[in-house]
Order: structure tokens, then C-alpha cells, then sequence
């Protein structure tokens, strides 16, 4: 019996001194350049209930790599690693970068979106206890990920076209408040505001600063469909009390607080004064009509001395046929 155990044990040390199989990795050393993947955060609701979004986003396609609940302590569900990309981003593209499932980490936020009535469009609100599950969630991801705050973004940042989501109950300010998103300063916007009250910039000027702050938008300068769309989400995210889409005097002093945080300050317009002619005074009620102002007559042009003109002689006759010619006197002697 002594023997058998033995042999079992040898059996069994021998096995668990056996080298795994497959390639060995020496972790010693650490490359020290590298960076994270993820450049950027993205923000969504689910437009659906708890139990529905995890349902969406475990057993379809579409995924992202954090749910937050909406119930009275959220949960927060970690659903997709963050070293994998989530499909959560579709279509999108935030300054150079497009395609951004491969550079981003999203957070799908358990919210009802929003409905039609007839008095407009009503959005969902947020509950606080929500957010106050959301902040230290994304200050974690972008404190390890060293994600800038202009890159905490919004589902209708990304892909403005297309998406509303977060939508403009969703408190930015109270992330911009923690240091996670950048915001336009106040003072700055106060500073340009009284320029652009004495003159508005036309829509170029609108699109380009939409286009350098990150959003994907054609430089048409026209106003048309997509750029008040832009325009809209831009303000969903900076000014949610009206998201029109219309360039306005408050929008544009936000797009240039920032897009020009710390520059000078634009030129203030020069107002070009009004042509108008001057209308004759009107007579009051029951004075009498003057009578036109005769016409004057045009003063003569003094005239000019004119130089006489030289008298021309006359041309003496032709003698007549057969007539003598004098003869020519002769010339005196050569000396």
C-alpha cells in the first residue's frame, strides 16, 4: 500500500512539473512607448428600460463597455473589456479621427430618449443619483486612459446626422464642474458677446468653427439641413435652452470662447452708415401747399477771345492765251 501511494505521488509531482504548453513570456521588461487605445468617451442613452438594455446590449449586436442603471442605487455593468472595442460608435468621427468603436470607451446610460407630443419634443430627464454614479465612472476611465476633457463626448457629438443622445437634459455642466468637460469660459464669452450684438458672423463663419472645435460638417456656407442640425447638437451640449439650430449672437460667443480661449479678441465691426436720400419737409395737416420753387435758368458761359485768323492773299489771274511772257532779267557778271 506504502508503495502504491508512493508511486501516485511521484505520478502527481512529476504532472504538475510538466511546462505548460504553448509560448513562454518574460514580463520583466516594459516598453515605455505606449498609450492607451481609447483617444476618446462617448455618452449614449438606451431609449429603453433596464431590463430591455441589457438585453440590447448583451444579446445583439450593438454594445458598449459600461451600462449604468437607472434604479434608485444605480448599477453600474461592466460588459465589454476595455481593451476590446465595443460596437457602440457606428458612423462617427470627432476632429481627425473617424470610425471611433476602435479609439473609444462608451457608456450607455439606461434613459427613456424621447417622444413627440404635441406641444414639440420631450426629452427625459436624468435622475441625480444617475449622475452621481456617472461622474466617478468617467473620472476613472479618463484618468487611467488619459483622456482630454474635449474628448468626453456625446453620441450627438460624433455622429450629429444621425443621433440626439444624450440628449439636452443630460447635465454636462455638472461634468464640465468636475474637471471632466471642457467648457467655454464665462468671462471669455461675456468679452465677445457685445461684438457679435453689433454684427452676427454669416454661416462660413459657423461652420468652420463647428468643424475645428471637432464636428463633422461640410463647409457649404449655406444654412442648410446638416449645418442647423450641427448647430443643434452643439447646443444641446452648451446652451440645452434652445437647441433650434440657429446661429445666434449667444452660440456664436460660445463656438469662439472655445475655439479662441485665450487669443485676441475679434475685430469690432465697423458700422458703414446708410445711404438715404433726403425727402423735402411735409407740410402739417391744414397748412397750405407751398408753391414749386420756379425755375431757375441756366447762367450764360462767359465766352472765350477767339485769336484772329491771318488774311490769306488773293490768287492773281491767269494771263491769257497768247499773251507775253516778261522776260526774266538777266543776272549780273560772275567776278
Amino acid at each position: 500500500m506504502k508503495t502504491l501511494v508512493a508511486t501516485l505521488l511521484i505520478a502527481l509531482l512529476a504532472g504538475c512539473a510538466t511546462p505548460p504548453s504553448g509560448p513562454q513570456y518574460d514580463h520583466t521588461y516594459t516598453a515605455k512607448g505606449q498609450a492607451s487605445r481609447a483617444r476618446f468617451l462617448v455618452l449614449h442613452y438606451t431609449v429603453q428600460d433596464r431590463d430591455s438594455s441589457i438585453v440590447t446590449l448583451t444579446q445583439k449586436e450593438v454594445s458598449a463597455h459600461y451600462l449604468v442603471t437607472d434604479d434608485p442605487r444605480p448599477v453600474i455593468y461592466n460588459l465589454v473589456d476595455e481593451k476590446n472595442a465595443a460596437w457602440h460608435a457606428g458612423n462617427s468621427s470627432w476632429k481627425n479621427f473617424t470610425q471611433l468603436n476602435n479609439s473609444s470607451i462608451g457608456i450607455e446610460i439606461v434613459n427613456a430618449g424621447w417622444k413627440d407630443t404635441p406641444n414639440g419634443r420631450v426629452y427625459a430627464p436624468f435622475p441625480q443619483s444617475q449622475i452621481d454614479a456617472i461622474i466617478p465612472l468617467v473620472r476613472d476611465i479618463v484618468t487611467r486612459h488619459h483622456i482630454a476633457p474635449e474628448n468626453v463626448l456625446g453620441h450627438s457629438d460624433i455622429a450629429p446626422l444621425r443621433k440626439q443622445d444624450p440628449g439636452p437634459m443630460f447635465p454636462w455642466r455638472q461634468l464640465a464642474d468636475a474637471g471632466l468637460v471642457a467648457w467655454p469660459n464665462a468671462a471669455r464669452v461675456g468679452a465677445v458677446m457685445p461684438i457679435f450684438q453689433q454684427q452676427l458672423p454669416d454661416v462660413a463663419w459657423f461652420q468652420r468653427k463647428l468643424a475645428t472645435w471637432g464636428y463633422g460638417i461640410a463647409q457649404s456656407g449655406q444654412l442648410d439641413e446638416q449645418t442647423r442640425t450641427v448647430l443643434a447638437a452643439f447646443q444641446m451640449k452648451y446652451r440645452p435652452a434652445n437647441i433650434a439650430g440657429i446661429p445666434d449672437v449667444e452660440t456664436a460667443a460660445l463656438l469662439e470662447a472655445l475655439t479662441n480661449p485665450a487669443g485676441p479678441l475679434p475685430p469690432v465691426p465697423v458700422a458703414v452708415p446708410e445711404f438715404r436720400p433726403v425727402q423735402p419737409p411735409q407740410p402739417q395737416p391744414g397748412q397750405p401747399v407751398p408753391p414749386p420753387a420756379p425755375d431757375q435758368p441756366t447762367p450764360p458761359v462767359p465766352s472765350q477771345p477767339v485769336a484772329p485768323v491771318p488774311a490769306v492773299p488773293p490768287v492773281p489771274p491767269a494771263p491769257p492765251a497768247g499773251a507775253g511772257v516778261p522776260a526774266t532779267p538777266p543776272a549780273p557778271p560772275q567776278r
